[in-house]
């Protein structure tokens, strides 16, 4: 197996996974520590080093509250994911992690770059239901990566923008971007194709994916893309602000008010813990969701990936694209009551990027996915946003839901289907035990084509609800 590999830095040491024929390295520095002086700053290169770095364990995540060890009984999220109270946590934190089959270098296998979500807000690659094990065990390289979340990785500040007149935000994208053009450069050396590079992410993470989809140097890097939950489109509620510089620059200002920082040298020194009290005192979570976001600064993101289609005629690569059916619904107030006719607005979304790719004529193929797997738990939780992620990793023996056999046989559908796709861009062909899986047809308004996945895989014909059509 392939455990020791050089890159552009030096020497890394991998460790067996599980499975022996996996392994995995944990911890790869791809950018310089972003302290300091580099706190606020665009990522910068890594360094090298000599001898050979062991890469045994997960790097410490961004900067983010701790899980709560005691969450009550609404805060799915903390049960679900967020389960270690002590886990690591530093500014130090741009790193990723490669799941490698390959045997020796050369051997050209696809790549699967995988974005956490979380709102821009929290997350991290080493959440347990990202492990990349059975996805790599299908021939695949995975790699997940991190970033820097909330202020971290999103404030803006005149004295920013002064320094980095080309990059003034969005660090946090940059630092996926980097993370990227790592692998391209690197990735041969794990048993990778980087001419193979397929782009992932859920949530916020799918949302990223679009932002880099849609910015030209990072397309450089991308064949295909795979956006879970992550296209929104809500016409009733903006959930993430569309902050332009000059937004941004009064939200930074404000900010360094607050912590008492007269200038960005001041904001720069103050300790990481002090500004961690700080981000709960501002607002926590639900404030911090609508200040600190992707910035449309026209240097990194130029608009949407609405705006990008429409008007800028964006070619996008083929997309596996798709939603859970209990996600962001939403819908219009009848005189303050109540709402009617609620809509999944990540649906919308995916309808409303179809449409505008066919409005420009293009026919790559999309492939479009329902789930709707029937989640047990106590807390009868619904097909909540993010619980399919258990089943496109196949991670589903990591969680405290009593999963049964039928769980375990769509997750493994799930994921081959994933895998085929990754591989050539068609999910189609066959399964891990060389059986072949249901056809699943390209999705187009002419032939509306939805994979739905409940207990089992069936393709259908679910062409635009009426109750969406308006808002197309």
């Amino acid at each position: 197996m392939l455990r020791v590999v050089k890159v552009e830095q030096g020497v890394l040491q991998g460790i067996p996974a599980a499975d022996p024929r996996i392994t995995v390295f944990k911890g790869v520095p791809f950018a310089a520590p972003p302290v300091g002086k580099l706190r606020f700053a665009p990522p910068q290169p890594p360094k090298k080093w000599r001898g050979v770095k062991e890469c045994y364990k997960f790097s410490p995540i961004p900067v983010q509250p701790s899980p709560n060890p005691n969450p009550p009984p609404e805060d799915i999220y903390s049960r679900e994911w967020s389960v270690d109270p002590e886990i690591p946590v530093s500014e130090d934190c741009l790193y990723l992690n490669v799941w490698t089959p390959a045997k020796k270098a050369n051997e050209k296998l696809p790549v699967y770059f995988w974005i956490f979500g979380g709102g821009w807000q929290v997350g991290h690659t080493a959440e347990m239901e990202f492990d990349g094990e059975r996805i790599a065990r299908r021939g695949i390289v995975v790699v997940t990566v991190n970033y820097r979340v909330n202020m971290f990785g999103f404030t803006n500040h005149p004295e920013i923008t002064a320094k980095y007149p080309d990059a003034p935000a969005n660090m946090g994208l940059l630092d996926q971007q980097a993370g990227l053009k790592w692998v391209y450069n690197n990735i041969e050396a794990f048993g990778g194709d980087k001419r193979n590079i397929t782009i992932g992410g859920q949530s916020a993470g799918g949302g990223s994916v679009l932002f880099q989809l849609c910015n030209k140097e990072s397309r450089k890097y991308i064949k295909r893309a795979v956006v879970e939950s992550g296209i929104f489109f809500n016409p009733f509620h903006n959930l993430f602000p569309h902050h332009t510089v000059e937004d941004a620059h009064e939200i930074g200002k404000k900010f360094f008010e607050f912590i008492g920082a007269k200038n960005l040298k001041e904001a720069q020194k103050i300790p990481t813990d002090v500004l961690r009290k700080k981000w709960v005192e501002w607002g926590d979570f639900q404030k911090s969701v609508i200040t600190w976001g992707p910035v449309y600064d026209d240097k990194f993101i130029k608009g949407d990936v609405f705006t990008c289609l429409e008007r800028d005629k964006l070619d996008l690569p083929p997309l596996l694209i798709g939603y859970t059916i209990d996600e962001f619904l939403d819908g219009e107030d009848v005189k303050g009551k109540q709402k009617k006719k609620l809509i999944n607005t990540v649906d919308l979304g995916i309808r409303k990027v179809i449409n505008l790719e066919e409005k420009n004529k293009k026919t790559g193929k999309n492939y479009f996915y329902k789930f709707a797997v029937p989640i047990p738990g106590w807390d009868k939780p619904g097909d909540f946003h993010s619980v399919d992620l258990w089943f496109f990793f196949e991670t589903l023996a990591k969680c405290w839901r009593p999963f049964t056999g039928v769980h375990y046989d769509v997750a493994r559908q799930i994921c081959d289907y994933l895998c085929n796709y990754i591989k050539t861009g068609d999910p189609n062909g066959k399964d891990l035990s060389e059986q072949k899986l249901p056809e699943w047809k390209p999705y187009s308004n002419k032939a509306p084509n939805v994979m739905e996945f409940t207990t089992k895989s069936t393709l259908k014909k679910i062409p635009t609800p009426e109750e969406i059509k308006k808002y197309l």
